[in-house]
């Protein structure tokens, strides 16, 4: 009876144990932060061209695909890790063409190919135009990649001090109290606490705070390979919120060794006068000397990119 007993309370236990692991799992279910690229294959009278074999290379970790393009000259590669690609296109009796394309977070590229007859290989880069071409959904918002974020001067090193480069977004950061007041990162009219924050496609939200822009986890401006802000028309596989939608993506390893150490200074040796200030200082005789304020962040990171 005892052993009965035992056996019964242990599948019930193994039951709940079960039931546990798939409720906490189901939170966890990874959002979009993918890209997708495709396009028509075609010859130079605008003909369709159906069986061409379509090779996805990234030199930069050996990733390859191949495809071929269907009976409508289409083709497609789905669910791809974000970065620069070289698409190779091949028919018979064609001439192979080779294009480079960045491919960037949740942002559909369109990249077509017209083949000629017998002709040499060639090498054509893709315009930015036609990298950030989306023409598969109604998202609207750019994503913004690591030559950007690298280019573009920050105070503190902050990613989130980025995302107001995307029209309709507006930060005013530690502007105001974001305890009492969540207009401080509001996405196309939505308030800052509608907003979700993925990171490599993992909820990333504050749910305890919901201030503008503000992950658990932070992202440094060394970690962070490219981000976008969905600001209208998120798919389905967004996340939960009328506002923004905002995917954060963490470099990725390669073959090759990288490092790097920075210094950011702000000094008041370089720095001009404030107008208000300097009134201030003749009316009282004073030097006209803007306030002292000298910063100094320090920092290195290495990885494999």
């Amino acid at each position: 009876m005892q052993e009965a007993m035992a056996r019964v309370l242990t599948s019930i236990r193994s039951g709940l144990i079960l039931l546990v692991c798939v409720l906490v799992s189901i939170p966890m279910w990874p959002q979009s932060s993918t890209t997708s690229v495709s396009g028509a294959i075609q010859d130079s009278s605008g003909a369709l061209v159906t069986g061409a074999v379509v090779t996805l290379n990234n030199k930069s970790n050996g990733f390859q695909a191949t495809t071929k393009s269907d009976t409508k000259g289409l083709y497609e590669f789905v669910q791809l890790a974000p970065g620069t690609y070289e698409i190779t296109a091949n028919a018979a009796g064609f001439g192979s063409q080779i294009k480079v394309a960045q491919l960037l977070v949740n942002q559909p590229a369109t990249v077509g190919f017209v083949l000629s007859l017998h002709a040499v290989t060639q090498a054509v880069n893709v315009s930015a135009a036609t990298e950030t071409l989306n023409t598969t959904d109604a998202t609207i918002g750019n994503a913004v990649s690591n030559e950007t974020i690298e280019a573009l001067p920050m105070e503190g090193r902050n990613v989130p001090d980025l995302l107001s480069l995307q029209p309709g977004v507006l930060y005013l950061g530690r502007q105001i109290n974001q305890a009492v007041d969540s207009r401080s990162g509001a996405v196309a009219g939505a308030r800052s606490d509608q907003s979700n924050i993925t990171l490599d496609g993992i909820d990333d939200n504050d749910q305890e705070n919901g201030f503008a822009f503000t992950s658990v986890l932070r992202s440094t401006l060394d970690s962070v390979e490219e981000f976008r802000v969905t600001t209208t028309n998120s798919n389905s596989d967004s996340g939960r919120g009328s506002g923004g939608q905002i995917s954060l993506i963490t470099k990725s390893g390669t073959n090759q060794f990288h490092g790097s150490l920075y210094e950011y200074n702000r000094n008041t040796a370089t720095a001009a006068n404030d107008w208000f200030n300097k009134q201030a200082e003749l009316a009282g005789g004073l030097p006209n000397k803007p306030g002292e304020l000298i910063r100094n962040t320090f920092g290195g990171d290495t990885t494999r990119r």
